[in-house]
């Protein structure tokens, strides 16, 4: 038996993985089967809150082998790996957790809740995390396998649920997410900095969690939700050790969600045409030198196959503008982002040079080779002529200019990456040390 939901947090708080942690509490008495799910889904959607993430959840009567996946409210919580044919009553399941939802939606949310034997169609996530989905597309699959659904407001977490309920892990990573108890919530957290820093440098297969040229934490949030941090990582024991690590606040429950984020699993690779509100790898030549307007945005220009695009590198992105700043016309890149409508920009996530142009610029005026004398300009594209001896010159003293940027994969501080985007730790990539060496901190 399947359940998700979605659409229960805004931008005032809350948090739909802390409801997913309540469902979990109130079933205690049925078996967890597998790890619960975190799954986001489209990025680009004009009206998701913060991470547009829908929560899953596989429930029955537990066999084969048995894990810890967290602690809620001092008990253990375990899952197991695979379930008999039992199934739990869908009425009665309805009845315990419609309550549950009602009590942990912020005002102004849509939440959508499903219950299902079945899951829906694997092609359902792949339109959630790349596209803007039709409701009545997700009416369809959600009758055709028989879901029993529940929704407040507009209902529109019942699209993100059925999306995120149809998932089928291929590349997927981990994460323990920490809640605070709840008589601190909307206060200042505690979580030790150097806690941070020092098992990021532990344990490898964690990711964006600090960064080390700001010395900054990034596993942290600033919002007044449940969550004390969310800590990523590649393999699940791994990423369970490294948050036991850390020195916090008290944790009130933790829980390990298998997730899809990191994966790039949102990119729409050859596109036929580009879309708005959706993600792409589209690749091209620069055909101008970067752009800065007021707020510290980066923009240049790129020929493609679909026509000239313009790409933003945004403030909160931080040296990674300087990326752009350092373009030139005719560089050969590949950036990964997402297509805004209003403005039309190329909003990037990842670059890839695969070439760079040879620059040069002017030194001086050519030397006469009879008397030694600089030359003076004949006139614009005239060339050079020496007054006494008469001699001339093409082209005067050149030197190549020194590329900060050469080929190779460039990606924002982690602050500033999206849940879905893969870092270049995942791809088993770093940033050229050419660039690393010349950004200002």
């Amino acid at each position: 038996m399947y359940i998700a939901v979605d659409d229960t947090d805004s931008h005032a708080g809350n948090c739909t993985t802390y409801l997913l942690t309540e469902i979990m509490r109130e079933l205690s008495d049925i078996d967890i089967i597998g790890n619960p799910r975190l799954v986001r889904l489209n990025p680009a959607v004009p009206w998701k809150t913060r991470g547009n993430g829908s929560l899953v959840l596989r429930i029955g009567k537990g066999i084969g082998a048995k894990k810890q996946i967290g602690v809620i409210s001092g008990e253990k919580t375990f899952c197991y790996e695979k379930a008999t044919e039992w199934e739990p009553d869908v009425p009665e399941l309805m009845e315990r957790l419609i309550p549950i939802v009602q009590e942990n939606r912020s005002d102004g949310s849509d939440p959508g809740l499903i219950i299902s034997k079945e899951k829906p169609n694997a092609s359902l996530y792949r339109e959630g995390v790349s596209t803007i989905i039709d409701r009545e597309r997700v009416t369809r699959e959600l009758e055709r396998i028989g879901a029993a659904t529940f929704e407040m407001g507009c209902g529109r977490g019942i699209i993100g649920a059925a999306c995120g309920m149809a998932w089928e892990p291929g590349d997927s990573t981990y994460e323990v997410l920490a809640y605070r108890d709840r008589s601190k919530w909307g206060t200042l957290r505690y979580a030790d900095p150097e806690s941070i820093r020092e098992m990021d440098a532990m344990f490898s297969g964690t990711f964006n969690s600090w960064e080390e040229r700001r010395h900054k934490v990034t596993m942290v949030p600033s919002t007044p939700c449940p969550v004390l941090f969310g800590l990523r990582g590649d393999v699940e024991e791994e990423t369970i050790n490294a948050a036991m690590h850390l020195r916090t606040e008290s944790v009130e429950r933790w829980i390990t969600f298998l997730t899809n984020q990191g994966t790039d699993d949102h990119v729409i690779r050859n596109p036929a045409e580009l879309i708005a509100n959706r993600s792409y790898e589209i690749e091209g030549t620069v055909v101008s030198f970067a752009v800065r307007i007021h707020g510290g945005h980066s923009f240049i220009d790129m020929d493609t196959r679909y026509g000239i695009v313009t790409c933003a590198a945004y403030e909160p992105s931080k040296e990674f503008r300087m990326l752009f700043d350092n373009l030139a016309p005719g560089d050969k890149i590949r950036v990964i982002g997402e297509l805004r409508d209003e403005p039309r920009t190329f909003n990037a996530e990842k670059v890839y040079i695969s070439s760079v142009t040879e620059r040069y610029e002017k030194i001086s005026n050519p030397v006469c080779g009879g008397c030694g004398k600089r030359m003076r300009s004949v006139g614009k594209g005239e060339g050079y002529r020496c007054r006494d001896c008469r001699t001339r010159s093409k082209e005067p003293v050149m030197r190549k200019e020194t590329r900060w940027v050469v080929p190779g994969w460039y990606e924002p501080p982690a602050s500033a990456r999206r849940h879905l985007s893969k870092p270049l730790k995942r791809m088993n990539a770093e940033q050229p040390i050419e660039f690393v060496n010349s950004r200002i901190a």
